[in-house]
Parts: C-alpha cells; structure tokens; sequence
C-alpha cells in the first residue's frame, strides 16, 4: 500500500452514515444528525419536525433568515448543554455545492449537524533554479486542533457569503501578510473532499486548493498568531516529511498529496497515482 494512503484513509474513516439520521431543510437533505444530536432537537418541536425521512426544519421557516434564526437559537441550547462550542462565525448550509445557501449555522455546530463545509489551501510556491521550494506554517501550540504541526502557507474555512478566492485573499492577509493583489494571483488548481468521524457527528469537507508562484524576495509574516513561523522547504523534504511522518495537519496531506501528484513527484498514471487520486475525490 501506498504510504500516502493511510493520510487519506484517516480523513475518510466513516465509510457508511449507518446510525445517522437525515437533516432536512426545504426538502432538501443538508446533513446527518447523530442520535444524540436528534434527540436534543426534540426539546424544540415547534422548528424542528421528524418523521419517516429524519428531522427536518419546519416548512413555514420559508427563507434563509428565519431558517438560521431558528438554527442559532436552538445551537445557543445545545452549545450550552455541551454538544459543541459555538464559534461564533456563520457558515452557509447548501443541499449541493454549488447550489443555493439554504440557511446559516455556526461553524462550531455544523459536524454535529453533519453539513458540508468547505475550506481554502494555499500551496505557497517559490520556483527557483535548484527546484521548487514550497512555503510551510508551524501551527501554534495553542491551536485547539493540531496544535505545533505543519500547515500550508494559508488556509480557512470559507464562512458565509464568500467565495473560495475572496476567502483566500481575507486569509492571506489575516495569517500571512499577503497583499490583497499578490493574493489575487492564486491559481485554482484542484478540489476534493473527504468524510471524518467528529465526535458525536461528522466532517463533510471539500477543500478548494490553490497555487501561488511568489517572488524569492517575499518572505510571508504570520499575523493572527495561529501560525509561529513560517519555513521555505525543498519540495523533497515536503514529500519525504508526508510520506514517512505524521508531522503535518490531517487534511492539509491531502492537498500536498495532490500537489505532489501534479508536479510529478508521484507519477499520476501509476497505480499508486490513480489509486491516490481516487481517494482524493471519494468523500464527494
């Protein structure tokens, strides 16, 4: 087996929704709720209805507005109950990816309510004569998640109302001083997705991968303090560090795992590269 596939195996270790309950909004299924979650939503009867399907948000909560003010207040309960910690920051709830955002919901709540999330990676690239170097964060050690691993130059979720790039370009002057202009010259380069196990719910994450080429002169400064530093690295000892370590964030290896596929450090026609490639793309 592939020692890159374990990386991709760990961020997919929920192969079935067996013991989830459908999470409607509209008529439209938006998430999976575990039984825990199911039943604390049965102390809020008027907003929430279940039936045959699973549980469903009540149908005269006709628009977006009323349907989030229905979700915050029943999160504002559970939060306090301790099914999750409330982050304070609105994600938007779709049926699809690219469909309408049907309401909004606290990030802290959304894999209680296992609604897909999505998120921004940065590959920071400097190509110089001696080869690709790649630009990596060491995570603070107060971070809650992952606290002193690797991390790429930017990354985030992409809260309500923005698009990938205006996310990306917000993130990269938040965490690594990147001017609005430089940040704007990121290519988008892949998507994938994967399902995780997350406490009493699940992780549906697509991550929206992007290259920036930048100048050997630009050296990138953290500046929210979730990263400690940041460090230029041979593409080599990127690749080496994923393939033999678990050094580096969760799902920030499987957009290096990509990154490293396109750039022919894994040979994408190879068994090892279709069968990578595959599991990039299965929690979609």
């Amino acid at each position: 087996m592939s020692p890159f596939l374990r990386h991709i195996e760990a961020c997919n270790d929920l192969p079935s929704p067996a013991g989830f309950i459908p999470f409607r909004i509209a008529g439209a299924q938006v998430g999976w709720l575990g039984p825990e979650l199911a039943r604390g939503l049965t102390f809020f009867p008027r907003d929430f209805h279940f039936d045959a399907e699973g549980v469903a948000l009540a149908s005269r909560l006709r628009g977006p507005a009323a349907r989030t003010e229905a979700l915050a207040v029943a999160c504002r309960s559970l939060a306090g109950r301790g099914f999750f910690t409330l982050r304070d920051e609105a994600f938007d709830v779709r049926a699809e990816p690219e469909g309408p955002a049907l309401a909004q919901l606290d990030r802290g709540a959304i894999p209680a309510f296992g609604v897909q999330a999505a998120g921004v990676h940065l590959n920071g690239l400097v190509r110089r004569a001696d080869g690709l170097q790649v630009w990596v964060g060491v995570r603070s050690r107060h971070k809650p998640v992952a606290p002193g691993q690797l991390d790429h130059l930017v990354a985030g979720g992409i809260p309500a109302g923005l698009s990938p790039l205006e996310c990306l370009v917000k993130e990269a002057a938040e965490e690594a001083s990147i001017p609005a202009e430089l940040a704007g010259q990121a290519r988008p380069v892949a998507r994938m997705s994967y399902v995780m196990r997350h406490g009493i719910g699940m992780r549906r994450d697509i991550l929206h991968a992007f290259d920036l080429d930048l100048p050997e002169a630009f050296t990138p400064v953290p500046a929210d303090g979730e990263v400690e530093r940041f460090e230029l690295w041979p593409v080599q000892r990127l690749f080496e560090t994923v393939r033999d370590t678990d050094r580096v964030k969760f799902n920030v290896n499987l957009v290096l795992i990509d990154l490293f596929l396109r750039e022919g450090l894994i040979d994408p026609a190879s068994e090892e590269g279709r069968a990578l490639r595959r599991g990039l793309d299965q929690g979609g």
